[in-house]
């Protein structure tokens, strides 16, 4: 049997890059022991389990073909508590082992099933902060008369106003996640950080928001 490896990010713009070289060095640790390796990708959200290359990984582990399952983090595997748990308890149950690497853990200990199912509703609860703190600052961002969206014409360029780097340098001092302010304010990732190059540092707060990941 083989050693399935995983690795997902959330859209095409996006690229699996800082995933590898844990994975790479994982696998080439395990081809030095001489056991096989096989790789499965996705790049779609986290939100489902319903993904191609997890669908692959999970015949082959239902066939009997992987006898472990390594994954960069946990959230790469799932951001949905329930969908993970369920996950979990077939793993047990079909003695397949998951590690890890970041979160470090193994599915096969007592712990690490304890830890597995802490990651797990911690990751949907970060999916369900992030989801808020978007809604919140598009109100913000409407407040400020900021247009919301890309005008027609989907590649047009959206003019930076003043409201737009207000409400970027107000985001930014409260600690809000790069791409949190794109999303909220209809500009790219890009634009929001030129923005606050051009602005530099915000004001140093006595407390820092909870924030997502990048």
């Amino acid at each position: 049997m083989a050693t399935g490896i995983y690795a997902r990010v959330s859209s095409r713009k996006q690229d699996q890059a800082s995933q590898l070289p844990d994975l790479q060095r994982y696998a080439k640790a395990l081809a030095l022991e001489g056991e096989p390796v096989e790789w499965y990708r996705d790049k779609v959200t986290g939100k489902t389990m319903d993904r191609p290359g997890w669908k692959q990984l999970e015949q082959a582990m239902r066939a009997g073909q992987v006898n472990r399952i390594v994954v960069w983090r946990l959230d790469r595997l799932g951001r949905t508590a329930s969908g993970l748990a369920v996950l979990f308890d077939e793993l047990v149950a079909r003695k397949i082992s998951l590690v890890s690497i970041r979160d470090g853990f193994d599915l096969s200990t007592p712990a690490g099933r304890m830890m597995a199912g802490v990651l797990a509703s911690l990751a949907q609860y970060e999916t369900e902060v992030r989801g808020e703190r978007t809604v919140a600052g598009q109100a913000l961002a409407r407040a400020k008369g900021i247009h919301m969206g890309r005008p027609a014409g989907r590649h047009t360029p959206i003019k930076v106003t003043p409201e737009h780097r207000k409400a970027i340098g107000d985001m930014h001092a409260a600690h809000w996640a790069k791409s949190a302010i794109a999303r909220a304010t209809g500009l790219s990732r890009g634009t929001v950080y030129s923005v606050l190059r051009e602005t530099g540092p915000p004001a140093v707060t006595m407390t820092r928001a909870m924030t997502s990941f990048d």
